[in-house]
């Protein structure tokens, strides 16, 4: 059985956890940690775990809403950190005492009962990379921080049965905003965040026929609005808006199985 739950989504902090189990055997990893121990600690509880009930994290890029929480988390519990080489050196992850596995984009790493498949994304960071988890059964697809949705990203998010997309912003929201010009630009450019509209268009070059589960994730406060990311994905999936779930800052997204 392959299950994940989102601690938290968004500019102020992001981890998500993803479990395969099989039987008595449990593998649950967490995906970034943009959060202090405490606020971390909480988030794990309110979808009843511990530190002690992880078994690894895998890091996707540096930023701090990804990855502040990383060092505090590994200096409480000794976790196989999992990260591109660039992303642990420009995370400072990479010093000695953390048991660090290189990921390279492209290639598939097993952890536990999980099979991790990490493929590079443009964005504005050191060495990004994204996911698709796989637990022999079902596949469920990561995909935020990415400024453009390219080919090659298009054909490693095919054949999903459930995907977490970035729909950052909404473009006349962030063109109408207050973020100064230069913060603009650098959100919708190409190594920027996802539009509703892109994630929108992604989601229609993928084929989606398995697909059981979509969640919004990743968005702005100030940019976007859950009712605009949900109506975008919809219409490629030609479904009730409320079908499409929504990842939040504040209490993230329970549990969810594929």
């Amino acid at each position: 059985m392959l299950r994940f739950c989102c601690l938290g989504s968004g500019s102020e902090g992001n981890a998500l956890v993803v479990e395969s189990r099989d039987g008595l055997f449990a593998t649950r990893v967490l995906v970034d940690n943009g959060f202090k121990p405490k606020q971390l600690a909480a988030r794990l509880a309110r979808a009843g775990l511990a530190l002690d009930d992880l078994d690894a994290i895998l890091v996707t890029h540096e930023h701090s809403d990804h990855a502040d929480g990383v060092a505090a988390l590994l200096e409480r519990r000794r976790l196989p950190l999992f990260a591109t080489r660039g992303t642990a050196a420009a995370a400072r992850l990479d010093a000695t005492g953390v048991d660090l596995r290189v990921l390279c984009a492209g290639v598939a790493v097993e952890v536990g009962a999980l099979r991790v498949e990490p493929f590079a994304v443009p964005h504005d960071a050191g060495e990004p990379v994204q996911f698709v988890f796989d637990d022999g059964a079902r596949r469920f697809g990561l995909l935020t921080d990415i400024g453009t949705p390219t080919a090659a990203v298009a054909e490693a998010l095919d054949r999903l049965d459930a995907l977490m997309l970035e729909c950052n912003h909404d473009g006349a929201l962030l063109r109408a905003g207050d973020y100064p010009p230069f913060l603009k630009a650098r959100i919708a450019g190409d190594r920027g965040h996802l539009s509703n509209a892109q994630a929108a268009d992604l989601l229609a070059r993928i084929d989606h026929s398995r697909l059981r589960c979509v969640v919004a994730a990743h968005l702005s406060r100030k940019n976007n609005a859950p009712a605009l990311a949900q109506a975008a994905l919809a219409a490629v999936l030609s479904c009730a808006p409320a079908e499409v779930l929504v990842a939040r800052q504040a209490d993230g997204l329970d549990w969810l199985t594929v």
